[in-house]
């Protein structure tokens, strides 16, 4: 099934990888996650905290309604490509009620699939729409606040990862990964691009060929979680790790 021609809905030139506003949108989510991490400790006050999860889920969440929204109103809604089943769809949604639950079950899946996911969609966007477009603002600000939700609560809320959380993390993607083939077949669609690579420039094209770069990205998804998990390396587990599981 052929992707679905939305050219009529872009305004002037389409989105071009690290333009300017591509550029711009990146450092103004690194000046974001400084002041996260600087001002983690005035967060931790329970009203602050509380306010500032229920603010940032609500955002990942208003999101998500106005994207559907979007593609309901552009009558551009297609099962095959609008499912919140995409990799950083799943994990915003996960994001927004890790934030409101602090499940420590959804954080560890989340800090990993979130942030290596959502870095990834950050660097090289599937994206089509430039600035000032509404998906444009969608796209960044909702792969951001991924980031930002798992940062939040590994420096505010004290979280953290332990090595059976990669496991876990892999093991909840290859489900994700039997879920989206069967969806794929149903809808035509291409979700977690495992039908074929994304048409955008991605990191996939340095991955091989179909199928064998689905091979590939396990290994990268794997090789990218121990590089996120070195810096809890060593460390001992907190209260919250060991009481806290997934269905807490």
């Amino acid at each position: 099934m052929d992707s679905p021609n939305f050219s009529f809905l872009i305004s002037g030139e389409p989105f071009r990888l690290f333009s300017s506003s591509h550029v711009v949108s990146l450092l103004i989510l690194l000046f974001l996650i400084v002041l996260l991490y600087l001002y983690r400790h005035k967060l931790q006050t329970p009203f602050v905290s509380k306010c500032t999860r229920y603010v940032l889920a609500a955002l990942l969440l208003l999101s998500e309604v106005c994207y559907q929204l979007w593609h309901v109103y552009t009558e551009s809604w297609f099962a095959a490509y609008t499912l919140p089943l995409q990799l950083c769809s799943v994990t915003l949604l996960f994001s927004a009620f890790m934030l409101i639950s602090k499940n420590y079950g959804l954080y560890e899946i989340t800090f990993f699939a979130g942030i290596g996911g959502a870095a990834q969609a950050l660097l090289t966007p599937e994206l089509f729409y430039p600035f000032p477009h509404f998906r444009f603002f969608h796209f960044f600000l909702a792969h951001a606040g991924i980031v930002l939700a798992c940062l939040y609560m590994t420096w505010v809320e004290g979280y953290r990862p332990v090595l059976r959380s990669i496991w876990k993390t892999m093991g909840f993607l290859n489900l994700l990964l039997i879920i989206a083939l069967l969806v794929n077949k149903w809808t035509g669609g291409n979700y977690l691009f495992v039908s074929h690579k994304p048409e955008n420039a991605s990191l996939i094209d340095f991955l091989g060929p179909y199928p064998w770069y689905i091979l590939s990205l396990e290994g990268v998804a794997l090789a990218l979680f121990s590089l996120l998990f070195i810096p809890f390396a060593g460390k001992k587990p907190t209260s919250k790790e060991r009481s806290k599981d997934f269905t807490s």
